[in-house]
């Protein structure tokens, strides 16, 4: 009797823990939402007109936890070698891999519209790859990273999330976001998914430095007595993303709602290529769609839990969740191009918190089976060569110049990484026997 008590009481005490932790968490983000709003007219992460929601979505406080393959995908998964040299592919593609790569910002290529929104099966077309807004491209990047590296820093203030980051403006009047975070693992989670996004060709996310906190040099000099103020560590290594303006929330479309995926008869659940509204769709709901393909892809093999999964957690106990905003994902106000921010929940953090996200990680990635043909070529060649990890720090350390300061994945989650290309590389085959017109 007593042992079954002493269970039972066990049980109780557990079950309260877990309570407060979730109202807890719930509390924080409310917080950090609601400072957002109010400080959009400077951070530029929501639009002033958005109507305020403060139902809870994310779950940043989980970021303080401890510690059968084919050769081939049916002559349309074509592989084009990352270091852009041609090499022998596991199929043969009928187009060269290619990037919408142009640095006048938002102009868009004319062409004829698309006769069909996908093609081979389950690829979105040709004109709508042209067409989805440029994203932060390759020589962009570079260009900002080297300006910012050389700015100094002559302001800092909230703006940027939680309290413990800042939104830093530089001295020729531009901004970044500075993470300080609670620990190491948040600014190297943000750091290496920014370089994995760059590994895939995904271009929405925001360019990023590393840079270390020294009160005494040219860039932080200025700001000596508000890095005092806010307690940041002497010489840390801390992670700065370029700012961007003019943002607002962006809600999940109707055929990601339905987590379940694969139906066939063209009205089924999850984005696949026979849905009926698919084909009837604006191009601007067309190219929205093609960029949320990417993110689920992303957000896959980086194991982030702290965007669409989410919400998809959230279903458990709120049946809407699906229809809120996704977090950490913004719309620039005049374009659809879509900005993945607040990475840090990937890779590291992602994959040693793993086994409580996979179920939901996997239902996120079931709901869709269209793919850009440029995204789906990545991952099969990281998929054939299987050096996801190798080449993902090969990248990081030839583009950041504190890499060795900050560390790179233990062996474990490089496995990890290549795991997870390889899991969304069967799904993407799984789709295409589904969906191929022969």
């Amino acid at each position: 009797m007593r042992v079954v008590s002493a269970n039972f009481f066990a049980l109780l005490f557990m079950c309260t823990c877990a309570s407060v932790f979730y109202v807890w968490s719930t509390l924080e983000n409310r917080l950090e939402r609601y400072k957002r709003r109010l400080q959009s007219l400077n951070a530029g992460y929501f639009h002033p007109d958005q109507s305020t929601d403060l139902s809870s979505k994310t779950f940043r406080a989980l970021l303080a936890v401890p510690v059968a393959q084919r050769a081939h995908l049916g002559g349309r998964l074509g592989v084009h070698n990352l270091t852009g040299e041609r090499d022998q592919p596991v199929s043969l593609a009928s187009r060269d891999y290619h990037m919408n790569v142009d640095n006048k910002g938002s102009t868009q290529r004319e062409g004829p519209k698309f006769a069909s929104p996908v093609e081979d099966g389950i690829f979105w077309s040709e004109w709508l790859e042209n067409h989805i807004p440029l994203g932060f491209t390759e020589e962009y990047a570079r260009s900002w990273r080297e300006k910012a590296r050389g700015h100094r820093i002559v302001k800092l203030e909230p703006g940027c999330g939680r309290i413990s980051n800042q939104l830093a403006t530089f001295s020729d009047g531009t901004k970044a976001c500075v993470r300080y975070g609670i620990n190491a693992d948040q600014v190297q989670g943000e750091t290496l998914t920014y370089y994995l996004a760059s590994l895939l060709g995904i271009t929405n996310v925001p360019p990023l430095i590393l840079a270390r906190l020294d009160v005494d040099s040219d860039q932080w000099a200025a700001v000596r007595r508000r890095i005092d103020g806010l307690q940041w560590g002497e010489r840390a290594v801390v992670s700065l993303t370029k700012w961007v303006s003019n943002l607002t929330g962006v809600a999940i479309p109707a055929p990601l709602r339905q987590v379940s995926g694969g139906g066939a008869n063209g009205t089924g659940s999850g984005l696949h290529p026979l849905r009926t509204d698919l084909w009837n769709g604006t191009t601007r709901e067309l190219l929205e769609l093609a960029q949320w393909t990417d993110l689920l892809a992303f957000d896959y093999v980086s194991a982030n839990f702290d965007r669409l999964v989410s919400n998809v957690f959230s279903l458990q106990w709120d049946a809407r969740a699906m229809e809120r905003d996704a977090s950490n994902l913004l719309r620039e106000a005049a374009r659809s191009r879509l900005v993945f921010v607040d990475n840090e929940a990937g890779l590291v953090h992602g994959f040693r918190v793993l086994r409580m996200w996979e179920t939901y990680h996997d239902a996120a990635l079931r709901s869709a089976c269209v793919f850009r043909r440029r995204t789906a070529r990545r991952v099969a060649e990281l998929h054939r060569r299987r050096d996801a990890g190798p080449r993902l720090l090969q990248l990081y350390r030839d583009n950041e110049p504190l890499a060795g300061e900050l560390g790179f994945l233990s062996d474990e989650h490089a496995g990890v990484l290549q795991d997870r290309i390889d899991r969304l590389y069967r799904h993407m085959l799984r789709c295409e026997a589904k969906y191929s017109q022969g």
